[in-house]
């Protein structure tokens, strides 16, 4: 219920603002990452891999309208099958969210990657849910998991977390007008405090303990072949001398 409740959510003012400032750095951060398999978890109405150029890129939720009907917790796809997971808010309406994380690390190939949409609790937005006691309206009857824990929760599974990004500072307030008219809070608090955005995007890489990359020598077969190049080479007359010489010997 609250998963519907927080889906009808994004069509208002709120959600379209929080929205379209996660849909641009999500186009940012998944552009950069390759492979072949990319998953969604979740909501399929947001578009989180529209700029990934992956061949096979799908949506993953129990909902009929996605891709592959699955529960999160049980992901129907083999170990070490995937390049890239990306979880939009899925975490923090969860009463599992550790075991999303465990199928996560499961399916994902090493040296893939998770990116991890959520609300961040030290922000206006994440007072507003304190003070509804996550009651009322979406989206404040999620647990909002803080940037520091999931970095915990990441590490405890092998993952190397990169640095994450925060945004939307406007304060809570449902109008759109009034969101308007607090736009210039975005660039001053993206500089003065940057911890302080009621949304983050954080991406984090499956690491494989003992695993050792084989690659070619380039540079010392490249050195061999320079070496081989600028060998003086005698005429063939003298070589056909040199012949007859060693015949004769």
């Amino acid at each position: 219920m609250a998963l519907e409740s927080f889906s009808a959510w994004l069509e208002t003012p709120q959600g379209r603002y929080v929205r379209a400032w996660e849909q641009d750095k999500l186009d940012t951060v998944v552009a950069d990452i390759f492979g072949f398999n990319a998953l969604q978890i979740g909501f399929p109405e947001m578009e989180t891999l529209r700029a990934n150029r992956m061949p096979f890129r799908f949506c993953c939720c129990a909902q009929q309208a996605a891709m592959v009907r699955s529960d999160a917790h049980h992901l129907p796809f083999a170990t070490n099958s995937l390049d890239l997971v990306v979880l939009p808010h899925v975490l923090e309406f969860d009463a599992n969210p550790h075991q999303i994380l465990r199928e996560v690390e499961r399916v994902l190939v090493p040296e893939g990657s998770v990116v991890v949409v959520g609300f961040n609790p030290f922000s206006l937005w994440g007072m507003r849910r304190v003070l509804a006691r996550r009651g009322g309206p979406p989206p404040w009857q999620g647990r909002y998991l803080s940037v520091p824990r999931l970095r915990d929760w990441f590490a405890l599974l092998g993952f190397e977390t990169r640095g994450g990004e925060f945004g939307c500072f406007a304060p809570p307030v449902t109008q759109e007008k009034w969101l308007t008219r607090w736009q210039f809070m975005e660039p001053a608090g993206d500089r003065w405090w940057p911890f302080a955005g009621a949304v983050y995007v954080l991406q984090a890489i499956k690491r494989q303990h003992g695993m050792r990359l084989v690659t070619p020598k380039w540079k010392d077969r490249m050195a061999q072949a320079k070496a081989l190049a600028l060998m003086p080479q005698k005429p063939l007359a003298q070589k056909n001398m040199d012949m007859r010489d060693m015949e004769h010997e």
